[in-house]
């Protein structure tokens, strides 16, 4: 980071002092580092292989080479209007100070909730696919493990415990890695569409546009049963859930050099390269499949149809097919190592949420939730906090079920509306806070008032969109624990939050703050 001037740190730290917050936090990343640790949290090689079968398994073909641009779409529009914000208001925990900022404590404590609560239970998600992809690579083909709650929990732990202990050491470690993931991504990406294109018996193009309707026993019974317009829309959860984390370059803001620039590249760039490289290496997933394969039953069919059927295991059954072993026991070990650095990244963007909200007094125990360590230069116990909830929230949901069905699958498909519904609150209050005394002046990444209203007023829009589709059978239960979560919040906020919160500083209170940021600073060795 040469080019980062003693001018350029002056910058950063006025701004961040003019929010009312100290420099506790180390300014190591840089603007690569900024996009490498959203970049890797979206992982194309996590969402867009564990949940693939939300496309193979509905529309078929056509829900990646025309599902797929329109779900990344959808996600570009919130990193383009959370850009903007990001800009003006670098810090970390970004959302929960935008919907306060740009409207009140209320809408501020709300977006911090649906943000945490998204954060945390995506972490255990995301370690969860992680085991599961293990389990199907190398866990039972090689060490004859049987799948169970306890070998889950112990791997989780392990692998949970390493992404907490690497972010405990600083931001520094965690940077390298991050980094280190940005590539392996790039060039697993690669080289798993080039091993899928080398392993096909022919291109049919055509598949990739090529509407079908699988839902129901067709497709595994992925989706239950229903209409080709509807199937086709369901598939568009796939790019919009995988392509989401992006706000990782918000929640780093205040570790990252020229953060009012850095950081908004950071988020749009990582958007654009995931929806690239998970496009090109989709497609040629999807060139791979066979032209013909037989079913359970000794049918031969085409292999769009054979693929559909094999559900939530079609990646796995389409590279034992067609691919070399050896090749692709090479691959699964890159994307194993890549999904794991994912959840690495997770544990750094809840732990800031985390520290953010604490810092201002949001949650339970704040004072010991927001010390930095004067060694580390990082949030220890927003860390541990952050992980140590992920690992309890799978424990436990995996062993309450509603019906037949564990609460933790309930909670995880409400995850992604949680994590967009912190995106869309302070994008709405934008749009009217715009040249108001709430939002006075631009960051210096300005896209101008027209364009960035034009892409709020999508968001609302790509808001409903996401809501339907993410509580449509089988999530219908999605609803009922989103509805029941508002409410919750509202007894809280009202009962309790309402009196005893107080939110960022702002105003006077800003200035108030002079001699605690400054004994903060000194607390941690801020030069």
């Amino acid at each position: 980071m040469s080019d980062y001037s003693d001018v350029d740190k002056h910058a950063d730290l006025q701004v961040l002092h003019s929010m009312g917050y100290a420099q506790e936090l180390e300014r190591r990343m840089s603007s690569f580092s900024n996009f490498a640790v959203s970049f890797s949290i979206i992982c194309i090689l996590s969402g867009g292989i564990n949940s693939l079968a939300q496309a193979t398994a509905g529309a078929g073909g056509a829900a990646i080479g025309i599902g797929w641009p329109i779900g990344c779409f959808v996600s570009f529009v919130f990193a383009v209007a959370m850009a903007q914000i990001s800009s003006a208001y670098p810090t970390a925990g970004g959302l929960y100070h935008w919907g306060s900022i740009l409207g009140n404590r209320f809408t501020g404590w709300l977006t911090a909730w649906f943000n945490l609560l998204g954060l945390v239970t995506v972490l255990g998600a995301i370690n969860v696919g992680t085991y599961y992809f293990f389990m199907g690579t190398f866990g039972t083909p090689y060490f004859g493990l049987e799948n169970s709650i306890t070998i889950q929990m112990l791997f989780l732990v392990v692998i949970t415990g390493l992404q907490a202990l690497i972010n405990h050491m600083g931001i520094g470690a965690t940077a390298k890695l991050t980094d280190f993931s940005g590539y392996l991504i790039f060039v697993t990406a690669i080289l798993l569409s080039l091993a899928c294109l080398i392993s096909a018996d022919s291109y049919d193009i055509a598949r990739l546009f090529t509407f079908s309707n699988f839902s129901g026993a067709a497709g595994g019974d992925v989706w239950p049963e229903t209409s080709s317009a509807w199937v086709f829309l369901l598939g568009l959860l796939l790019p919009i859930y995988t392509i989401t984390g992006y706000d990782a370059s918000a929640h780093t803001s205040e570790e990252t050099v020229k953060a009012a620039t850095s950081v908004p590249r950071g988020m749009i760039s990582s958007v654009l390269w995931s929806a690239l490289f998970g496009y090109i290496m989709l497609c040629s997933f999807v060139l791979m499949i066979p032209a013909q394969a037989p079913l359970a039953d000794g049918t031969v069919v085409d292999g769009m149809t054979a693929a559909a059927a094999q559900g939530w295991n079609v990646f796995f059954w389409s590279m034992d097919t067609q691919m070399n072993p050896i090749v692709k026991d090479v691959l699964y070990l890159a994307i194993l190592l890549c999904q794991w650095l994912c959840g690495l990244a997770t544990v750094t963007s809840v732990s800031r949420m985390i520290f953010a909200f604490s810092r201002d007094g949001g949650l339970p125990a704040s004072k010991a939730l927001a010390k930095v360590s004067p060694k580390f230069r990082t949030p220890v116990s927003a860390i541990w906090t952050g992980s140590i909830l992920s690992v309890l929230f799978v424990w436990g949901s995996s062993l309450i079920t509603i019906g037949e069905t564990p609460v933790y699958t309930i909670v995880v498909s409400c995850t992604v509306i949680f994590l967009f519904f912190s995106f869309a609150i302070p994008i709405t209050l934008g749009l009217f806070a715009w040249g108001t005394s709430k939002w006075p002046a631009q960051g210096p990444w300005n896209l101008g008032e027209g364009v960035f209203k034009l892409f709020a007023g999508l968001t609302v829009l790509a808001m409903i969109l996401i809501f339907v589709l993410g509580v449509q059978p089988p999530n219908t239960a999605a609803l009922y624990v989103t509805v029941g979560f508002l409410l919750l919040t509202g007894v809280i906020w009202f009962g309790f939050e309402k009196r005893r919160f107080r939110g960022p500083p702002i105003g006077e209170e800003v200035k108030r703050r002079a001699a605690e940021i400054a004994a903060a600073e000194k607390a941690v060795g801020q030069a």
